[in-house]
């Protein structure tokens, strides 16, 4: 890499008469470096660069250029901004309506939520736009991430949910020297709307019911004051912990966390015909014949496994809570598969940071992981009509649309 001395040798510098003269310079190589980071970014969204073959036959390709006026620290330059024929490009760099600035912080916060380091992310600026940016800068743009959690954690929550999803995620995070586990809690709620709406986001040393209660009694101080049915996992005394927060609420664990620990003590031969034997308690239209699917399940199976029976049983209670409602209101709380769903894309923008370096770091990357998850949450559930009314019916003194 040529090193800044090597530039500003005394040959180089000749060729301006003063100060002005080489500050115009600057401002014309800010401009074309602009400039040439736009062109690359229409080349990625084509899928083909400038006067390639392969762009021939495309659908889409350039269309000219507009002039856009920037604010910079050389004051107001005028650059020449692509355009493609079908015109949906929009470049991240220099948005529409907004500023250089703007852009660059844009794109440093999307690398950063897909996963990317600070340093990473200086190497592609430089490598892909020949933009400069220290690994400071980026981590000064990624430090205003903390200050949107803030903002966003304190925001006020909608008086009544439908149902409350909740589970916890493990990461490993640096502390006083070592990698421990730490526990992200996540709520997600049904809202009135019909639409999925992240609730919050918490950081323990470990899943517990203890936790959980502060979680929900957080949720209630911003503003939640009825929730009809949750959906969690079968942690010990979560139920208990729940009804000390939102008394009302019906709480159903989720059947798919309790075949997996149910399966745990079954050898592999036999895992195929018990799940099987298993499918016929949880598929059966009522609690009674449910009950029924048990007790023959455990005639077959309780002398080998007699553990996985005892779970069931324990846990019999809240494990068939969905059997109270009609089947559209069944088939969204039976399993927690929605925030096990959100858990899965969160890993996959998280995967490459192994251990965490603290806190604050492991909160920046779920976050912003979950901004990226919840941009398509913008339609209602499926039969929202239908289900509606069904909880209106349900719950006609606490369901106050």
């Amino acid at each position: 890499m040529i090193s800044k001395d090597d530039l500003l040798t005394s040959e180089f510098l000749k060729q301006f008469r003063d100060s002005k003269d080489f500050n115009s310079f600057l401002e014309e190589l800010y401009v074309r470096g602009t400039e040439r980071m736009l062109e690359a970014e229409l080349d990625q969204h084509l899928g083909y660069e400038k006067h390639a073959a392969e762009g021939r036959n495309s659908g889409n390709s350039r269309n000219g250029k507009t002039s856009k006026k920037l604010k910079s620290k050389y004051g107001e330059v005028e650059i020449e901004v692509p355009r493609d024929r079908a015109s949906t490009f929009e470049p991240v760099l220099v948005p529409k309506r907004r500023g250089l600035a703007e852009g660059i912080e844009e794109l440093v916060i999307s690398l950063y939520a897909k996963g990317m380091s600070t340093r990473d992310i200086e190497e592609q600026l430089r490598e892909l736009y020949g933009f400069n940016l220290s690994e400071s800068a980026v981590s000064a743009i990624t430090h205003k991430v903390s200050e949107d959690i803030l903002e966003w954690q304190q925001r006020p929550l909608e008086p009544l949910y439908c149902i409350v999803w909740m589970d916890g995620m493990v990461f490993k995070v640096r502390h006083n020297g070592k990698v421990i586990n730490k526990t992200i809690y996540l709520a997600v709620g049904l809202n009135q709307q019909g639409k999925k709406e992240l609730l919050g986001m918490w950081l323990s040393e470990s899943e517990s019911a203890a936790f959980w209660v502060s979680v929900l009694t957080d949720i209630r101080a911003r503003g939640t004051e009825d929730i009809l049915i949750t959906c969690t996992d079968n942690l010990n005394g979560f139920a208990q912990g729940i009804k000390s927060v939102f008394p009302q609420a019906a709480t159903q664990v989720c059947v798919v966390h309790q075949i997996r620990n149910s399966c745990r003590y079954v050898v592999w031969k036999d895992k195929k015909a018990f799940a099987s034997d298993m499918k016929a308690i949880y598929n059966a239209p009522t609690r009674e014949m449910a009950l029924v699917e048990l007790e023959r399940f455990e005639q077959v199976w309780g002398s080998k496994y007699p553990y996985a029976i005892k779970s069931w049983r324990a846990n019999w209670q809240e494990l068939t809570v969905f059997f109270d409602f009609p089947l559209e209101i069944r088939s969204i709380i039976y399993t927690t598969n929605l925030i096990e769903n959100i858990n899965g894309k969160i890993r996959k923008y998280t995967k490459s940071k192994g251990a965490f370096p603290d806190d604050n770091s492991v909160k920046k990357a779920v976050f912003l992981a979950l901004r990226e998850i919840t941009k398509k949450w913008t339609q209602p559930q499926r039969n929202w009509g239908i289900i509606l009314n069904q909880f209106v019916t349900l719950f006609p003194d606490r369901c106050k649309f």
